[in-house]
């Protein structure tokens, strides 16, 4: 299935999570935050929340710095 993930489509399979579109990008878990089509996902929710073709994803880190 094609989803949208910080703007470039991507090829996902048919029964992926947040989970695995968040690995597509990144091995952190911590300091990421994840909206599916403008809602936010909770951290515990990611292995559950299937997504679907077409989907918009937008995958946020934290970044320290001044």
């Amino acid at each position: 299935m094609k989803v949208t993930i910080n703007g470039g489509a991507v090829e996902l399979p048919g029964e992926a999570t947040v989970g695995e579109a968040v690995r597509t990008l990144t091995a952190m878990t911590s300091g990421v935050a994840v909206a599916v089509n403008g809602e936010v996902v909770s951290r515990s929710a990611w292995e559950s929340t299937r997504l679907s073709e077409s989907d918009l994803v937008e995958v946020l880190t934290a970044v320290q710095g001044g």
